[in-house]
């Protein structure tokens, strides 16, 4: 059987700032299981790359290897694309990075691709502060190999095998905070009031931004065994707070009577608009936010929302000083001194 999505589009259909729509965000049609959580965190993408108006082609999309890694296939069709080795995105993505920095890069990973084969480039790429954005889609199996536990399943969670998990699981949230990782947030599949405006604070941050997003998979792990799972992350799913993308043009605050408000300037003049619930949670202070997980894990919660941030760390390029102009621009003249200043550098070794 063949799947055709319809080319139909209303021909009022809403315009960002360049006059696109959003079918000029999408890509391929989804072959992943019905349900499956991963679609819904790609339209998410679809919907916060259309609403900050960005050029699909000044988009490089970045994927290792699993399921996960199969959705840039499924938006912004109209832009630079690169499905990598299993483990192996952020590598690819720091060369991309470093040969041209004028893109906005968005990679896109799993539990198993980051947490597991991937750990130790993961790890590197958040210490370096790579300007991207790295969503891991996490459902706590291997959802492409028949569902095996991966690294982020957690103690005695069990998938639709039945047998409970007898390891630790990692946080990655807790680790990026831990390397210094300036933006750090987690978020349910299903949620996407909140998810949109996390993927549209992270793009707009300067350095490395992780979105851990919880994704059920709805053949191995949607179980009511599983942490998982749509049922019990809904049912112990406890929000740090919800906040808006503000540009700077137009200042929107969302009131809520008795919510606690706190905006932080970006880079770029963007604002963050930030409601918390609780007084106690200071997303500026690593200490803070950390404890706060380990409270949310005892309590058997999910922690979702903005969990720190950091506005003054520096990027990759901006800690080795690289050239302004992306290296791919450069020609024979910029790269090359000349031999006066060959036999200089010479000179001065001796």
């Amino acid at each position: 059987m063949s799947y055709l999505r319809s080319s139909f589009r209303h021909p009022q259909a809403a315009t960002n700032e360049l006059g696109y729509t959003q079918a000029n965000y999408e890509g391929a049609l989804s072959t992943l299981c019905a349900g499956c959580g991963h679609d819904s965190i790609s339209n998410s993408i679809i919907n916060a790359c259309f609403e900050l108006s960005l050029e699909p082609h000044k988009i490089a999309k970045m994927s290792g290897i699993g399921c996960s890694s199969k959705t840039p296939a499924y938006f912004l069709s109209n832009s630079h694309g690169f499905n990598s080795v299993h483990g192996r995105m952020p590598s690819v993505t720091t060369g991309a990075n470093m040969a041209n920095r004028d893109l906005t890069y968005i990679g896109v990973s799993g539990d198993g691709d980051t947490a597991s084969i991937g750990m130790g480039q993961f790890m590197h790429l958040v210490r370096r502060n790579l300007n991207m954005v790295y969503i891991v889609m996490n459902n706590g199996v291997y959802g492409l190999t028949k569902g095996q536990d991966s690294a982020t399943a957690d103690l005695g969670s069990a998938s639709k095998k039945g047998v409970p998990n007898m390891y630790e699981p990692m946080d990655l949230c807790e680790l990026a905070i831990s390397l210094g990782s300036g933006y750090v947030a987690r978020s349910f599949s299903g949620d996407k009031d909140q998810l949109v405006p996390l993927l549209k604070g992270a793009i707009k941050h300067n350095g490395f931004a992780l979105i851990d997003c919880i994704s059920p998979c709805v053949t191995f792990n949607n179980n009511p065994d599983s942490t998982k799972s749509y049922e019990w992350v809904r049912d112990h799913k406890e929000a740090t707070g919800t906040f808006d993308l503000v540009p700077k043009a137009e200042e929107i605050i969302v009131k809520a009577p008795g919510s606690e408000k706190e905006t932080i300037t970006m880079h770029d003049g963007t604002m963050i608009t930030l409601k918390r619930q609780s007084e106690s949670l200071d997303i500026k202070c690593r200490e803070s936010v950390l404890m706060a997980l380990e409270e949310a894990k005892q309590n058997k919660q999910v922690l979702t929302g903005l969990l720190h941030l950091n506005v003054d760390s520096q990027n990759t390029h901006e800690i080795i000083n690289t050239s302004q102009r992306p290296l791919n621009t450069l020609n024979e003249a910029d790269l090359c001194p000349g031999n006066e200043a060959l036999q200089a550098l010479n000179q001065s070794l001796r």
